[in-house]
């Protein structure tokens, strides 16, 4: 008889659990982006700028703790910091939607971000950790689907959901997915730590504090205007802190961040293709919404569901590489990812109508170029993830998605610089062209990248203390 070996407790399970946590971190990193307006109903004393860090607060604690999540992940075991993380973020959901303030509104948004942040490496992790070696691509890509799914339906679902309801339900909606989350996560194995003890704390603080000025820094800059006090001191001070905490981290035992990581090369060029595709993405959602309305005149509900088909083709795209990518390895997905990207970018800029052409123009570029997102989404992830052993999963997974982070936030920030620069059409197409251009840098470092095959399974000797939490 065959030999056959019996499947991970909750095998079957771990995909679902994983992608839904993802999803759910990603759908409210966007979700908020149409609600500005509903808002002001509740809190009427409330400037627009005050309201939008609504928007901020999430995404700059989001920043600042994934790497640091990362790791620890890595050292108190992925199942422990899977579950506190959605207890977290559901939790803090729940305080979103009752509070009765915008400083309480605000503070429940920091935590929902400090609890997305644990969630994101995490469920990484305890997705691949006990994924056979030869179906981790797939793995990755169902994973990398549901988060670009949920970045790019976000403000669709938002719209919606604020023209039909409130918008508290943007955070009743989390409660029931994140509490079964919770409960459905009992079946995901005991982790396994890689060192006894805590990393390095401060080092730990200097990282978070470091990155979380700078995505600060640069979200406000263009507010607050890049030569005032406020936003030099928060990049200045948030570079020295970053810095300090990483040269930390390459003397301390127990570092803040595994440094050694970036010994190799592929891992490396994954970060910096992260970087490049997230100042290329998140300025292009952000343009088309302010296109459509500004232009096109459509509505913020229609605009954000004319921006969303190309959540589909980007699922599909990274679900097709994830089933047959392995043959080609993680550097199909970045460069091809990136190439589809700035081609479809320099198409915009060449052919972008005055006139509304939704079924002639918008959703064909829009399919185009979703498809290139989910697989350069799909490359840099894998690139990442698969550059390391299993026992480093988190840490990776947690560093690659800050460089997309902080990325992003700088794409936005050059946003903001070049479209007051001109009126009318040029000033939206001078900033698709900085997405084409920053696509095709990311296909062009995308070409370093030389992973042949995942790596295997760490060897039960090697295997550290389980976590029975």
């Amino acid at each position: 008889m065959p030999r056959t070996t019996s499947a991970p407790p909750g095998g079957a399970a771990l995909p679902l659990l994983a992608s839904g946590a993802t999803f759910l971190a990603m759908l409210d990193a966007t979700v908020t982006n149409l609600a500005i307006a509903d808002l002001r109903h509740d809190f009427t004393s409330a400037s627009v700028a005050g309201l939008t860090w609504v928007i901020t607060l999430y995404a700059v604690l989001f920043a600042a703790l994934l790497a640091p999540a990362g790791r620890l992940a890595d050292i108190v075991g992925r199942r422990l910091l899977f579950r506190s993380g959605v207890a977290v973020f559901t939790g803090a959901s729940l305080l979103c939607a009752l509070a009765p303030s915008l400083p309480m509104l605000l503070a429940a948004r920091a935590l929902q971000g400090a609890g997305a942040a644990a969630m994101i490496p995490a469920s990484l992790a305890v997705l691949l950790h006990d994924t056979p070696a030869d179906r981790r691509a797939r793995a990755i890509g169902l994973w990398t689907a549901s988060g670009a799914m949920a970045a790019a339906v976000g403000p669709s679902v938002g719209g919606v959901l604020v023209d039909l309801l409130h918008w508290r339900s943007l955070f009743f909606i989390n409660i029931p997915v994140g509490l079964a989350i919770i409960v459905w996560a009992r079946v995901i194995p005991a982790g396994e730590r890689t060192h006894g003890r805590l990393p390095d704390l401060f080092g730990t603080a200097l990282l978070a504090g470091g990155i979380g000025a700078i995505a600060l820094g640069v979200t406000q800059g263009p507010s607050w205007h890049w030569d005032d006090a406020r936003t030099i001191g928060l990049l200045a001070g948030g570079t020295a802190g970053t810095a300090l905490a990483l040269w930390r981290s390459t003397t301390h035992p127990v570092p803040a961040v595994e440094t050694s990581l970036w010994r190799s090369r592929t891992f490396a060029v994954a970060n910096i293709a992260s970087a490049l595709y997230g100042a290329a993405l998140y300025p292009w959602l952000l343009v088309g919404v302010l296109y459509l309305t500004q232009v096109w005149h459509y509505s913020e509900l229609r605009a954000g569901l004319a921006v969303s088909p190309g959540a589909l083709t980007a699922t599909i795209a990274a679900l097709a590489l994830g089933r047959f990518g392995g043959r080609f390895g993680p550097r199909a997905g970045v460069v091809g990812g990136a190439a589809v990207m700035a081609g479809s970018a320099i198409w915009i800029v060449l052919a972008l109508p005055v006139t509304p052409q939704f079924l002639t123009f918008w959703l064909p570029v829009g399919l185009v170029g979703g498809a290139g997102m989910g697989a350069l989404t799909y490359g840099a992830a894998s690139a990442a993830a698969l550059s390391v052993t299993p026992l480093r999963f988190a840490g990776a997974t947690g560093l690659n998605t800050t460089a997309r982070q902080l990325g992003g936030a700088l794409g936005v920030a050059a946003l903001a610089a070049i479209l007051p620069a001109r009126t009318g059409l040029q000033g939206f197409t001078n900033v698709y062209l900085f997405c084409a251009l920053v696509s095709a840098a990311a296909a062009v470092i995308g070409m370093a990248i030389t992973l042949r095959a995942a790596p295997a399974a760490v060897p039960a000797s090697t295997r550290k203390e389980e976590v029975t939490a």
